[in-house]
C-alpha cells in the first residue's frame, strides 16, 4: 500500500512517463481512499494547463 508521499510521487512521475501496471493499480488503491490525493491529482492537471496557457500566450 503507498502512503500520500509514494503517491504523489508517482502522479508526478505519470505526467513524464507511462507508469507500470503494477503502479497504476497502487495508484488506483491509494486513490480509492485518499481524498486529498485525488483532489491533489486535479490540482496538478489544473497547474499544468494553466502553465501552457500561460507559455502559449508568451510567444
Amino acid at each position: 500500500m503507498l502512503d500520500c508521499r509514494e503517491a504523489t510521487g508517482l502522479m508526478s512521475q505519470a505526467r513524464e512517463r507511462h507508469l507500470s501496471l503494477r503502479e497504476r493499480v497502487a495508484l488506483r488503491l491509494h486513490w480509492a481512499m485518499c481524498s486529498a490525493c485525488r483532489r491533489f491529482d486535479r490540482q496538478m492537471d489544473v497547474l499544468r494547463a494553466a502553465a501552457r496557457r500561460f507559455a502559449s500566450r508568451s510567444d
